[in-house]
């Protein structure tokens, strides 16, 4: 007891209250549209945008916690109109920020992408992608060209919300907001398939729980002037997945609502929870929606960005007056060591002929090579990793993770589209009292639950994901150790380190 409280007084003395800190805080937005025309992400088939129905943005959010004017740790989140954030996407933009900002830890710089599938590509090399698609030479923007752009624009951001940072104060809160449904259907004979018809005899159930919540943080400069607002929703932008124009998917008008409602120098990050097996499409119950949007005159697109805007409006009125600008901030970032996914012999099989299969075609009729060449370079990289298994069978896959409290949240950032279940374990053990999930923020396959890999079909297959379910539970076991961390003798180990 004694020892406990000597150590308690040292802290105070060395740090000040006791997990307490000034939080100097900026913001900014980022256009990281394209130049036209541009590929499109997402889809098997190679798809070129000629027209943009909306722009394409980042939202930046620079917080840095002080002891007097003592700088103690910082977090720099980004959230993009992206379907993914590759690795080499994340670290031009790293280096960039290095030259324009001397001695800023860049591993602080938080990456993520809202997944929408009308958004450019990202990646053009085989060795760092396992999905390529085969961009004509000329008349196209160039994936170097856009990363370029992206890392620049963005750059310009960061630097803005980090040189105009305030002292300012932060508050969090949630409201119930379906948007999202699950969307693997589960037959009786225990497989499962994506999109799966559900209007069949078949038909069992769908495989996994729905997250309704919508999470929200609300930031402030010293001027009490609303700089920024994070919304976490577990559904992925995917409400116009298959169009052929750049679209920011239901980001965007929320986004402009938000912005007409707060002002539009507000920044709004769009943040998707665990929802590697979620959609905004519904699954059932289809034609009794089909005619609600008719009486409605209202798209599903609508529906989506009105239940979002009334949950943030609500959250704000309930938490606006709740600000604190004393609170403990901490932020810790982690490379996991996941173990791969095994790939089987038969796995291995049955990849090696799709890919010749999809060579053969190609060759015959190369006017197929736009709708099979993803497919193809997908099921190689299947070859690729059975190849280098045989020599180490227990291979690992290193995954950036970030994990921050800030005041009574929480907030746990991972790099796959994982599915929900993972998203709810690590909310209902985290101490905090409200958390945060952020997926995709890095370079994303999906990481499906142990069931779903029983179940199969696209998203749960080994093409789908280079981690299975033993490395999304160590996910979620380290994710919990590390918030846990802050909020059990955090400044006691801290203070044994300083010593």
């Amino acid at each position: 007891m004694v020892r406990l409280c000597v150590l308690l007084v040292m802290a105070f003395w060395l740090n000040g209250p006791l997990q307490a800190n000034d939080l100097y805080l900026g913001a900014a937005t980022a256009d990281i549209s394209p130049e036209l025309p541009v590929a499109l992400m997402g889809q098997f088939h190679m798809r070129i945008a000629e027209t943009a129905d909306t722009p394409l943005y980042a939202g930046i959010v620079a917080i840095e916690s002080r002891d007097g004017q003592a700088g103690l740790d910082t977090a720099v989140f980004v959230s993009c109109d992206l379907v993914y954030i590759s690795a080499r996407l994340r670290q031009e933009l790293r280096d960039e920020v290095a030259k324009r900002i001397p001695g800023f830890n860049v591993n602080k710089i938080i990456v993520s992408a809202t997944h929408t599938h009308t958004a450019p590509v990202l990646e053009d090399d085989l060795e760092e992608s396992s999905f390529i698609y085969p961009i004509p030479e000329q008349g196209v923007t160039k994936v170097k060209d856009y990363r370029a752009l992206f890392v620049r624009n963005v750059a310009d951001g960061i630097v803005e919300a980090w040189e105009n940072r305030s002292k300012g104060s932060v508050t969090w809160g949630m409201e119930r907001t379906a948007v999202g449904y699950n969307r693997r259907t589960v037959y009786k004979d225990g497989t499962s398939v994506m999109y799966g018809n559900t209007n069949k005899d078949e038909f069992q159930n769908l495989e996994g729980y729905e997250d309704h919540d919508m999470n929200a943080l609300f930031f402030w400069n010293d001027a009490d002037e609303l700089l920024a607002m994070s919304v976490d929703v577990a559904c992925p932008a995917q409400e116009f997945e298959h169009k052929t124009t750049v679209n920011a998917d239901y980001w965007h008008p929320v986004r402009e609502k938000l912005k007409a409602r707060f002002g539009n120098e507000v920044s709004v990050l769009g943040w998707i929870g665990a929802a590697g097996d979620q959609s905004p499409h519904s699954m059932y119950r289809k034609a009794g929606l089909a005619r609600m949007e008719k009486l409605s005159q209202k798209t599903r697109m609508d529906d989506i960005a009105e239940r979002i805007i009334r949950a943030v409006e609500n959250t704000y009125e309930i938490v606006k007056n709740d600000r604190h600008s004393n609170v403990a901030f901490f932020h810790e970032t982690e490379n996991l060591e996941l173990p791969m996914r095994i790939i089987t012999k038969e796995e291995y099989i049955e990849s090696e002929k799709v890919v010749k299969d999809c060579q053969d075609q190609i060759a015959a009729d190369p006017s197929k090579k736009p709708l099979l060449y993803a497919k193809m370079t997908w099921f190689g990289d299947v070859l690729k990793r059975y190849k280098a298994q045989q020599k180490n069978p227990e291979a690992t896959y290193a995954s950036e993770i970030h994990v921050l409290r800030i005041g009574d949240a929480a907030i746990a950032t991972n790099q796959f589209e994982l599915f929900t279940d993972y998203g709810i374990r690590i909310q209902a053990r985290s101490k905090a009292i409200q958390t945060f999930v952020i997926q995709l923020a890095g370079p994303g396959t999906y990481l499906p639950t142990e069931k779903a890999i029983a179940g199969g079909g696209y998203s749960a297959v080994c093409q789908s994901n280079v981690v299975g379910a033993e490395g999304g539970q160590l996910l979620v076991d380290r994710t919990i150790e590390i918030i846990d961390s802050f909020w059990e003798e955090k400044e006691e180990v801290r203070l044994k380190k300083k010593l």
